[in-house]
């Protein structure tokens, strides 16, 4: 019978984990602090951001909240940033993406301290990463090891695939199945919008991670039986129901469950160990910063 990986069970499990240490850094004088910087009026990015904060409150974080005018100049945004750089009191600082157009980005993660960067996209952190000496792993592809490692799956020989090449998903979700570590040491294939017969790839796969950002892309017939599917994919796509909308991911839940060997729904599956993930980065920067050995779970 196809196990059902619950990403809510699991993300709570670590936030629960997650009290010690943060009492702990309390104790010895720092208890972590995240800001969340929000330039835009989208609502689906407020939402997440207040979710954000509500996990804090929920484990004993501090939560920052900085609020900048989507049309107000780069500069504002850029002279946060140094601002909350500067201050001993602020151990993590997430921007919520995506910025206004007339944001660069790229400049924005460059502009975080990589201690602070509870993200992982920093270009010092995201080269750590691929060192092999990782810093802060970023919380979406972290979520997943920790859901592959709920649900009993050894990815050691294994040979994964991972649909999607994005930097915030793919790239650093098939960096971290490869480490030579205790979560990694698989054989990893990375698929994308070119890859030439994509069901060839994933049919044969032991673990696959599906991060391309299509709905439904990928069904029971391109599984392999008992595989184990992560769908990282948040689609939202019309229905006839009071909002107008569903929420799906990047594979038909219903024929892939059918096949898999253990499978991950949407909602409520990589979701929520995003920000389980955020949590945990924020208590070990804290920790870095101020030369506190913590224990994370």
């Amino acid at each position: 019978m196809t196990e059902i990986i619950d990403g809510n069970e699991v993300a709570q499990s670590i936030r629960d984990d997650l009290v010690d240490s943060i009492d702990a850094l309390a104790d010895a004088g720092h208890r972590p602090t995240l800001a969340t910087v929000l330039m835009s009026d989208d609502p689906g990015s407020e939402t997440y951001v207040s979710m954000k904060q509500d996990d804090c409150e929920e484990v004993g974080i501090e939560a920052l909240d900085v609020d900048i005018d989507p049309d107000a100049p780069a500069d504002e945004l850029f002279d946060t940033i140094d601002d909350l750089n500067a201050d001993e009191s602020v151990n993590g600082i997430l921007v919520q993406m995506p910025v206004p157009d007339h944001v660069d980005d790229r400049a924005v993660l460059e502009r975080i301290d990589p201690l602070k960067d509870v993200d992982g996209f920093h270009p010092e952190n995201v080269g750590r990463l691929v060192a092999g000496e990782a810093r802060f792993r970023p919380c979406t592809p972290h979520g997943v090891q920790k859901l592959l490692s709920a649900a009993g799956v050894d990815t050691e020989g294994k040979d994964a695939v991972v649909v999607g090449r994005s930097d915030i998903v793919g790239k650093p979700m098939a960096n971290l199945l490869l480490q030579k570590a205790d979560d990694g040491n698989a054989t990893v294939t990375v698929c994308h919008s070119r890859t030439d017969d994509l069901a060839a790839k994933t049919g044969d796969a032991d673990v696959v991670v599906a991060a391309a950002g299509v709905p439904e892309m990928i069904d029971g017939d391109m599984i392999a039986e008992g595989a184990t599917v992560i769908d990282v994919g948040v689609n939202r796509v019309d229905a006839d129901n009071e909002k107008g909308y569903e929420l799906v991911g990047d594979v038909d839940f219903e024929s892939a469950k059918e096949v898999a060997g253990a499978i991950t729904p949407v909602p409520g599956g990589v979701g929520p160990m995003t920000r389980a993930m955020l949590l945990y980065n924020t208590v070990k920067a804290t920790g870095l910063q101020h030369g506190v050995d913590v224990e994370l779970p």
